[in-house]
């Protein structure tokens, strides 16, 4: 029971930052629940959880998405999620911690240091952030960051963005599920049937306390505070990965 009421407290924490800087359910979650559940079910927990999430907050600033672009990496997600369904299939325990340890830290590494870019228009940054998004996201359950790098080449405004990823973050964790529980249904059990509403719960007073915060923080502050959480939990999963394979 600790084990899964640590696993809420994630959940909500990655909840409020995303619902007040866009991102957060992912970042935090799939570092810090592949540690307490094991890299396969911590990762499909974390995908179970930004479907409900992204659906949500999704609800709640439906008027500022942009339905064209989030059909767009939707779509170009779906290559990228069977890859990645197909590598968790063939991967061990170990190398699986490795796998999503390395992602989440070389992805925020990409984000934050290259916090200027040059302007990349067009359909085909939108495809190629979808076709790498859809790959992180099933394999270490980490979109975000491929998600920034890519707002930062298309100029998109902070508002608009935050809010096309809720429906881009819904679909992209659906597929993972699917996709893993149909490709690699060894690789990650469902948690218990009885935490399946708890996890809804928790997101749905995740929204409501993320909508208060929001009056008080930035969404840079979020943004900063759940970066922060994801790369401590990146690197302890890698670690914790290279030491089970060395062993």
């Amino acid at each position: 029971m600790t084990l899964w009421a640590t696993a809420a407290l994630a959940i909500l924490v990655g909840t409020v930052l995303q619902r007040v800087s866009g991102t957060g359910v992912g970042l935090v979650c799939a570092p810090i629940l592949a540690l307490l559940l094991g890299s396969a079910q911590g990762v499909l927990v974390t995908n179970a959880t930004t479907t409900m999430s992204g659906l949500l907050i999704g609800l709640s600033v439906r008027r500022d998405i942009e339905w064209r672009r989030a059909g767009l990496v939707i779509v170009s997600a779906a290559p990228g999620a069977v890859a990645g369904a197909l590598l968790v299939r063939a991967l061990s325990a170990a190398w699986l911690q490795i796998v999503i340890g390395g992602v989440v830290v070389l992805a925020l590494v990409t984000s934050v240091a290259l916090p200027r870019l040059p302007h990349w228009g067009g359909r085909l940054p939108t495809v190629v952030a979808g076709a790498i998004g859809g790959l992180f996201n099933t394999t270490a359950g980490v979109a975000a960051p491929v998600m920034v790098v890519y707002s930062r080449l298309a100029r998109l405004e902070q508002a608009t963005f935050a809010a096309t990823l809720q429906p881009i973050f819904m679909a992209m964790g659906a597929m993972s599920v699917i996709l893993k529980t149909t490709l690699a249904p060894t690789s990650g059990e469902l948690p218990p049937p009885w935490f399946l509403p708890v996890v809804l719960a928790t997101v749905i007073v995740g929204i409501v306390l993320g909508g208060r915060v929001s009056r008080h923080v930035e969404a840079g502050q979020a943004r900063t505070l759940a970066l922060g959480l994801a790369g401590l939990g990146g690197a302890t999963t890698l670690v914790r990965g290279v030491l089970a394979l060395v062993g």
